[in-house]
């Protein structure tokens, strides 16, 4: 790691924080940079905004942008969009929808490409994380893409999750929220002002009751007519932390282990890494154990 580029990060240079960032989304390693940087790193606030596509997620972090900015923190945004089939970038612009002044040195806004399959989030999110806390931010907001059922991983990511859920979904809702039901901290009503908000915030209410959580916040919000989103705010600023402190849990580190593990497994697959693939084809045709396979590579991956 350049020490040029350590010390402006220091400094808080913020196009050393995009320089930074553009390495993290590419998988290059910043250890060295995050432990030179010390362990005591300001304790962000990091919460994810999810929720199916078309729900509202960009403008309504564009008005709770606005609200942070309000009371004097500052705040960086992580935007997921998904990942164009042809340059494999970001489908979305979501900063056109979070409309903050070109001067104020209080916000950052990053847009991210997601691969499919990598639960609603692009890749190496959570070293971005690390480096926005590093950098620092007092809060951090990150919106997933369009997800669904499965796409549950940002609870490991963030403090807070707030489900939108937009009114008129039907019976949908039943199987498409269910997953996300359960790790979400807050649920939003979005688009409050549309007709049948009151059923969609009956039904939610209802769900959670027969799952035996009827106290977690449901809230409606509109983001074109600014209701609830100042409630939505203080919900989200008293809701008790996932993680008080970077180090309150033993298991966070075999967490952040496990994932690193998948990405790599992930990425040696995609690269048609030929031990990897060679390994697979023997334990898919029974002539290696599954045992012998998993160690085989945990080897390779601990090599690569």
């Amino acid at each position: 790691m350049p020490e040029r580029l350590l010390e402006q990060f220091r400094q808080h240079d913020r196009r050393a924080l995009a320089r930074l960032l553009s390495m993290a989304a590419k998988g290059e390693r910043i250890e060295t940079l995050l432990t030179a940087l010390g362990p005591s790193w300001h304790r962000s606030l990091v919460v994810a905004v999810t929720g199916s596509a078309g729900v509202g997620k960009s403008s309504l972090i564009g008005r709770l942008l606005a609200i942070v900015r309000g009371r004097g923190q500052s705040v960086a945004v992580l935007a997921s969009d998904p990942e164009s089939p042809l340059s494999g970038g970001a489908l979305l612009g979501d900063r056109f929808r979070m409309p903050v002044r070109a001067d104020d040195e209080g916000v950052f806004i990053r847009s991210l490409a997601a691969k499919p399959g990598h639960g609603a989030v692009a890749e190496h999110v959570d070293a971005m994380i690390s480096l926005l806390q590093a950098f620092p931010f007092d809060i951090i907001l990150l919106e997933t893409v369009g997800a669904g059922q499965g796409d549950t991983e940002v609870r490991d990511l963030a403090d807070v999750v707030v489900l939108l859920i937009q009114p008129e979904t039907g019976d949908d809702l039943q199987w498409e929220k269910a997953g996300l039901l359960e790790v979400a901290d807050i649920v939003v009503i979005h688009k409050a002002d549309l007709p049948q908000a009151e059923q969609t915030e009956a039904q939610v209410r209802s769900m959670l009751t027969l799952g035996g959580d009827s106290s977690r916040p449901v809230l409606r919000v509109s983001s074109k007519t600014g209701e609830g989103v100042e409630a939505l705010w203080e919900a989200i600023a008293s809701c008790p932390r996932r993680k008080q402190t970077s180090t309150e849990s033993k298991g966070d580190l075999l967490q952040r282990a496990q994932q690193a593990l998948r990405d790599r497994f992930t990425r040696a697959q995609a690269q048609g890494d030929p031990q990897v693939q060679e390994l697979l084809a023997r334990w898919r045709e029974g002539s290696l154990p599954e045992g012998e396979a998993i160690e085989g590579l945990f080897r390779l991956m601990a090599r690569r």
